[in-house]
């Protein structure tokens, strides 16, 4: 999977590249990020890349001109690398964008990657958004500053779910909205030590009773989400994800 992330701030992205989890993957060659500065693709001297909003108001906005090129420099780079990249989605972050799932995150690991749009400033010239990009994503219903820490979550979810990006091969798999769990909340975890301050590990998870402690996480992954997220309990049922078993537990959990 490869990233290109036009931004005006490329040190940004060293936090994903260069540490944890994904800067392990990185180094291991699972997945590849290159990073793109629209000044670089300015045409005056003080390489300008926003201007004040027609119409008045405040703020100014993104120039659609150095990010145009930015694209194109990216999709003749991908070309030349690897054919079948040059297709890669654009995406820009926005407070209009749909808002970002474990689905979006599953769906980029399968694929060989994006180029994500980091806006600045009060926005971007809407006539790029019409020309060029494919997708607008979003954290959710607040404000950034600019779209990097945004995309640098994305990338994170979606790189983590990479073969070989977790120790543990099963680990992503039993993760909180994926389907290994109905899309449900995780259940709790404990470890050591056994006893503190008086609260103890729950007893089952020490039972070695493998069935046992698979309902346990079951009915305690439906009572957080019940609690939590019911609407993630709506969306497993409509999908057909709920046991019997689940349904009857939630039966009891809503006193009916």
């Amino acid at each position: 999977m490869r990233i290109d992330a036009i931004t005006l701030f490329p040190e940004a992205f060293s936090v994903v590249r260069d540490a944890g989890i994904t800067g392990r993957a990185h180094k291991q060659g699972l997945w590849s990020l290159q990073t793109w500065n629209p000044r670089d693709q300015a045409q005056d001297i003080h390489r300008t890349v926003d201007d004040r909003p027609y119409g008045g108001g405040p703020g100014m906005v993104m120039m659609m001109e150095p990010l145009l090129k930015s694209v194109e420099a990216i999709k003749q780079d991908r070309l030349v690398s690897d054919a079948s990249d040059v297709q890669a989605p654009v995406i820009l972050l926005s407070p209009a964008g749909e808002k970002f799932s474990q689905h979006h995150a599953a769906t980029l690991a399968t694929t060989k990657g994006a180029i994500f749009v980091c806006g600045r400033y009060e926005g971007v010239d809407q006539r790029f958004i019409n020309r060029t990009v494919d997708a607008q994503w979003s954290l959710g219903d607040f404000v950034l500053s600019g779209g990097e820490i945004a995309a640098l979550a994305m990338i994170d979810a979606a790189v983590r779910l990479l073969p070989g990006a977790l120790n543990h091969g099963d680990s992503s798999a039993q993760d909180s909205f994926q389907d290994a769990l109905s899309g449900l909340l995780d259940s709790p975890h404990y470890t050591r030590p056994e006893l503190f301050d008086g609260e103890s590990v729950p007893a089952v998870l020490m039972s070695g009773n493998h069935a046992l402690i698979a309902r346990w996480r079951r009915e305690q992954s439906l009572s957080l989400t019940h609690a939590k997220r019911p609407d993630l309990i709506a969306q497993a049922r409509a999908r057909g994800l709920l046991s019997a078993a689940d349904e009857k537990f939630l039966a009891t959990l809503s006193g009916s």
